[in-house]
């Protein structure tokens, strides 16, 4: 019961960090009469327009108004992005997006936003020079008066692209070949703004939202789901409430790695988090939403090449990182099979640019060669320390996890010789999202 206490405050932890929510007819109740101009998402709304700028706050539009974040009151769009209203004088946003485009910085990061046949650039809440252009100018194909947007990089789309709305079909622009195909997703309920968050997609419509593949469309759970239990605080409304993320000293793991492309995530029960995007917030999900085989946590979990290995109990199963986390063929397979490994294991990792693999059993940890075949330990040392959770390597070295506590080591060598265990250090806030 203590254990599953522990996960269920962790959970708590994990919601928005973004602060308690704040009722928008509180924070316009100070200026008068200006609460009764200001719409409130928390009674249901249907916005214009939803997108992330370059530090990753999210921008929820609606008519002449705006809210930053998942909370605080609504304010007036041209107080972020005054030419939106100086310039065309249209007072909304039909569709917006952050661009991804990482092979060219003059675009990547940038908020596009359209407004009827018209498209306007920001960069730091900045006006572009040459903004507004006609959209054709900028994205060959693509219709105007659109109806949402959304980008998706590719490795979750096959290309860098841009998903365009407009009813039921969606145009997906190539941002290198500039070309256009129009998929119609008759089964998806007709978009009037669309979000990519923590690396999934959102259609939003009435105060509802429905996730979907960004490529099939293929819509997987139940939906739709109400806007204001996910991506807003609002009064009776959510799972955490204004619940307060628990103490460090209360969190424990039970696995933790950092992918080929740098994220970072870490598993406890059920739920994994996925540490490295601070600018979108740290978010607890289950683990079978990414790895939906996997239903009863995990025992350990590497990365190595393109995949991420989950172990638990005595099955391995491996997963393509760059395609939404696909289950490659033939698994899960045995410990034995796959590892050349039996019985529990605690911990295991690999440290950047290796090729083994260091198993953590007890007081021992095992070392497999992963470009041979078939795998075997080729080293076996005992240690001095025992009733490990996690273990991760960095450039920086190796963070041991046990409890609410790490301890570090210069290498995987000195944690496997070493005759003495480092003096502990306690898990923070800014590893976890918790309360020192």
């Amino acid at each position: 019961m203590e254990h599953f206490t522990k996960i269920l405050l962790l959970c708590l932890a994990l919601a928005p960090t973004n602060g308690a929510p704040t009722h928008p007819h509180d924070a316009a109740a100070d200026n008068g009469d200006t609460h009764a101009t200001l719409p409130d998402r928390c009674e249901g709304i249907e916005f214009d327009a939803i997108s992330p700028d370059e530090k990753g706050i999210t921008f929820f539009f609606k008519g002449a108004h705006l809210w930053k974040g998942f909370h605080g009151p609504a304010q007036l769009s041209n107080e972020s992005f005054k030419e939106l209203d100086d310039i065309h004088h249209i007072g909304h946003v039909d569709a917006a997006f952050r661009m991804h485009n990482a092979d060219n910085p003059d675009d990547h990061d940038h908020i596009y936003f359209f407004l009827d046949d018209k498209v306007f650039s920001y960069y730091n809440h900045t006006l572009e020079d040459g903004y507004p252009k006609e959209i054709q100018e900028d994205f060959p194909g693509v219709p105007t008066h659109l109806d949402a947007a959304v980008e998706c990089p590719k490795g979750e789309c096959m290309a860098d692209s841009v998903l365009f709305f407009k009813g039921h079909d969606v145009h997906i622009y190539d941002i290198t070949t500039k070309t256009v195909k129009t998929k119609t997703w008759s089964h998806l309920p007709a978009c009037t703004s669309a979000l990519r968050w923590l690396e999934h997609y959102y259609c939003f419509h009435g105060h509802n939202f429905t996730r979907f593949n960004p490529v099939s469309g293929e819509v997987s759970g139940t939906y739709p789901k109400d806007a204001r239990n996910y991506f807003m605080k609002c009064p009776n409304f959510g799972h955490g409430g204004n619940s307060q993320a628990p103490k460090c000293s209360d969190v424990k793991i039970d696995a933790i790695t950092t992918d080929d492309t740098g994220k970072t995530y870490f598993f406890a029960g059920p739920m994994y988090m996925r540490l490295d995007t601070h600018r979108d917030g740290l978010h607890a999900f289950p683990i079978t939403r990414a790895w939906q085989e996997v239903t009863r946590g995990v025992d350990a979990v590497f990365s190595y090449t393109d995949k991420i290995y989950l172990i638990k109990n005595d099955q391995v199963y491996i997963y393509k990182a760059t395609a939404h986390y696909t289950l490659v063929e033939g698994y899960p397979k045995s410990l034995k099979e796959e590892l050349g490994v039996e019985g529990h294991v605690d911990a295991a990792f690999v440290c950047p640019n290796g090729h083994t693999v260091h198993i953590i059993q007890g007081q021992m940890i095992r070392d497999v060669d992963l470009t041979t075949t078939p795998r075997a330990v080729t080293r076996d040392l005992p240690m001095a320390m025992s009733d490990i959770d996690a273990a991760l390597c960095s450039a920086e070295g190796i963070n041991v996890f046990k409890g609410s506590q790490y301890y570090h080591y210069e290498s995987a060598m000195a944690l496997a010789t070493s005759k003495s265990i480092p003096v502990a250090q306690n898990i923070n806030s800014a590893m976890m999202g918790c309360q020192d």
